[in-house]
C-alpha cells in the first residue's frame, strides 16, 4: 500500500511545473479542433464533390490517417522532418516539440473531423440542396449558406465529443518531449520524489476536466433535441 502524500503539489509548485503544461495542453487542443475541422470540412468537401480527382486524394488522406496511431505519426514528423525547417518558425529550433505536436494534431485529427462532417452534411435533406439550386445559388453558396450552418449545428455535439477524446490524446505529446500537462506532473513527480502521486493527481486532472465537459456535452445535446 502506498502512502500517498499530495502535500509537495502546493500553488508554487502548481504554477512552475503544472500551469505551463496545462496552458500548452489547452492551446493544442485549441488549435488542433480549429485547424481540424477546417481543414476536415475541405475533404470533407472534396470527398463529396462527385470529381474523382479530389475524391480520390481526400479518401487516400482520410484512410490513411485513421489506420495509423496518432503517437507513430508524432513521432514520424518529429524524427524525419529536418531540423531546419523549424528555423523559418519563431524559436523554432527550441520549440520544435512544440511545433510538431501542432502540426501532426491538426494533419490527423483533420481526418477525423472529416468524416463527422461528411456524416453531418450527408445528414441535410436533399430538398433542400434542390431547393438552393432552384434558386439560382451555385455550389459553393449553396454549401456556405444552407447546407454548413445546419450540418455545423447537427453535428455540434460529435465535434465537442471529438474535442474531448483531443484533448486526452494531447498526453502523447510527452513522446516527443514537449512540454504538456502530463509532462508538467512528471517534472514536479521526480523533483520532489512523489512519481505515483503526480501521475495520480495527473489522472484525476484529466478525469474531472473530461468528465466536466462530457456533461455539458450531454445537456447541450439535450438542449438541441429539444429544440427540435
Amino acid at each position: 500500500m502506498l502512502g500517498l502524500d499530495l502535500t509537495f503539489l502546493d500553488w508554487d509548485i502548481i504554477s512552475k511545473f503544472v500551469l505551463g503544461g496545462f496552458q500548452f495542453s489547452v492551446y493544442l487542443t485549441i488549435a488542433a479542433t480549429l485547424g481540424g475541422i477546417l481543414m476536415g470540412t475541405l475533404l470533407a468537401l472534396m470527398r463529396l464533390s462527385g470529381r474523382k480527382a479530389l475524391m480520390l486524394p481526400a479518401t487516400f488522406y482520410v484512410n490513411t490517417m485513421r489506420s495509423v496511431p496518432l503517437v507513430m505519426v508524432i513521432l514520424w514528423f518529429f524524427l524525419l522532418v529536418p531540423g531546419w525547417v523549424f528555423d523559418y518558425l519563431p524559436d523554432g529550433s527550441k520549440h520544435r516539440a512544440e511545433y510538431s505536436a501542432v502540426i501532426t494534431f491538426i494533419a490527423f485529427e483533420a481526418a477525423y473531423f472529416s468524416e463527422i462532417m461528411r456524416a453531418g452534411i450527408q445528414s441535410i435533406s436533399r430538398g433542400q440542396v434542390n431547393a438552393g439550386l432552384a434558386l439560382g445559388m451555385t455550389y459553393s453558396q449553396n454549401m456556405k449558406l444552407i447546407i454548413l450552418p445546419q450540418a455545423f449545428r447537427n453535428m455540434l455535439p460529435v465535434l465537442l465529443t471529438q474535442t474531448i477524446i483531443l484533448f486526452q490524446d494531447t498526453s502523447l505529446v510527452y513522446a516527443i518531449g514537449a512540454y504538456d500537462l502530463l509532462k508538467g506532473f512528471t517534472n514536479a513527480g521526480k523533483i520532489y520524489g512523489r512519481p505515483e502521486e503526480a501521475y495520480l493527481l495527473a489522472a484525476v486532472v484529466y478525469f474531472v476536466i473530461c468528465f466536466a465537459l462530457s456533461w455539458s456535452v450531454k445537456r447541450l445535446q439535450a438542449k438541441i433535441a429539444i429544440v427540435r
